[in-house]
């Protein structure tokens, strides 16, 4: 084979309506010039990299694969998901802490089995890219076995993944609590073998607070100062009833997320899921440590925990995303995710726009996490995560789009009508990934 076929085999030109986001949108503006739009433009990768757009046609060098008439975004970044959880999505009635014991805690003492680790890995994966999520910060469970499934899973469908065994040393059921010294040396070979591996990240993963005592919190901060480049992830002020429970066992700290800066468990790659119940001091901390809140709509509103406030947020000056949480949130859809968080806002009289919601599942999400040289936009030099959508599929959503008069009215109804259904194809690392099967041609 020559050097010239090569080079040709690894040219892709994608055509569509290219939207993504060269800064952070203000909040309810519009007409906004973080928004980049060009419709009917060819994007090009070259060895899996995006190496420019263009509204000409390429030339013969390039293969190409027309869809006109399609939106193309970067894949969306998922930064708050539990893999387990997929077996216990929507599950009735009840609120976190019933939650855990009922649905979660049981589901995820099956991972002890790494045959249920392996395939719950594979199934997660694949659906996460069939709802055109190409990057994810996940919880696995407290077996090192779902680590190193979803690492190696990850892996091998060329993903940007985050994850780490889950740290819980107390307050949760036989065979699904670890001790502090075990973990340690758990986690120190987990991160020995993935962390920094092909496109994975070792995060230290704290269940939440009152599920690791004392020392293995101190454990994980020290894990964190030891290396500055390991992801931090868990939850914090999602619930009243929570935020009470941590208050008993850490009466030592000013509040629940103090707890976590005590051990040094606050830093810049750090991504602490709700943050429901914060106040001021806290959301000034977290915008003083740098570290990223991951809201999920869809959860809270599902479990009943509350009414996340983004404005406050965005005045503190912390980086937020928007997550799915499955399985308390109820899809792996980014979409429905996002349309539920417009309805939070709104409750609070706020109106979010498309541009805040997708830029924090894209741009956002991949400056918070340190990546946005690699992942979240469709500039020259990333990877090419990239996810191309029908903007329209149904008689409805296909007459709400064509009376829709400007961008923004284009791109919103979109985002709250459309979902996994609408994904045409998610290319990683400009590899196809998933594509939707086109039903049978007949004569």
């Amino acid at each position: 084979m020559t050097k010239e076929t090569v080079t040709a085999s690894s040219r892709l030109a994608l055509r569509g309506d290219l939207l993504d986001f060269t800064g952070t949108p203000a909040w309810g503006a519009l007409d906004d010039p973080a928004v980049r739009f060009r419709p009917d433009h060819w994007l090009l990768i070259e060895d899996g990299r995006i190496v420019g757009a263009q509204a000409e046609d390429p030339d013969a060098r390039w293969t190409r694969e027309d869809h006109r008439g399609r939106l193309i975004l970067p894949g969306f970044i998922d930064t708050h998901v539990h893999c387990p959880q997929l077996d216990v999505i929507a599950s009735y009635g009840a609120e976190l802490l019933d939650w855990l014991n009922t649905y979660t805690f049981p589901a995820e003492q099956r991972y002890a089995d790494p045959a249920v680790a392996h395939a719950g890995a594979e199934r997660f994966l694949d659906a996460l890219l069939a709802h055109g999520t190409t990057a994810a910060m996940v919880f696995p469970t407290v077996h090192k076995v779902s680590a190193e499934t979803l690492f190696e899973a990850g892996r091998q469908r060329g993903m940007r993944l985050l994850t780490g065994k889950v740290l819980m040393d107390r307050h949760a059921p036989e065979g699904l609590r670890d001790d502090v010294e075990q973990a340690r040396r758990d986690c120190e070979d987990l991160i020995s073998r993935f962390h920094g591996q092909d496109r994975l990240g070792y995060a230290i993963t704290v269940r939440f607070a009152p599920t690791s005592t004392p020392a293995q919190l101190a454990m994980a901060g020290d894990l964190c100062r030891q290396d500055a480049s390991l992801y931090m992830q868990t939850h914090v002020a999602e619930n009243r009833a929570e935020v009470e429970w941590v208050a008993k066992l850490f009466p030592e700290a000013r509040s629940y997320l103090d707890v976590y800066d005590r051990v040094g468990l606050l830093h810049e790659r750090a991504v602490l899921a709700h943050g429901i119940w914060l106040d001021a001091q806290d959301r000034a901390l977290l915008a003083q440590r740098g570290a990223q809140l991951a809201f999920c709509p869809s959860s809270n509103l599902f479990l009943g925990s509350g009414l996340f406030d983004w404005v406050a947020a965005r005045e503190a000056g912390f980086a937020v995303s928007v997550a799915s949480d499955v399985g308390g949130g109820t899809s792996l859809s980014t979409q429905r995710s996002l349309g539920d968080a417009y309805k939070v806002q709104a409750l609070a009289g706020r109106r979010m726009t498309a541009w805040a919601g997708l830029h924090a599942a894209t741009l956002g999400a991949a400056q918070g996490l340190g990546l946005s040289q690699e992942i979240g936009h469709l500039g020259v030099g990333t990877l090419a995560d990239v996810c191309i959508w029908d903007w329209a599929r149904g008689p409805v959503a296909e007459a709400r789009f064509a009376v829709a008069r400007e961008l923004h009215e284009k791109v919103f109804a979109w985002m709250t009508l459309s979902d996994e259904r609408n994904l045409a194809a998610a290319f990683v690392a400009g590899v196809a990934r998933h594509r939707r099967p086109e039903p049978p041609s007949h004569p």
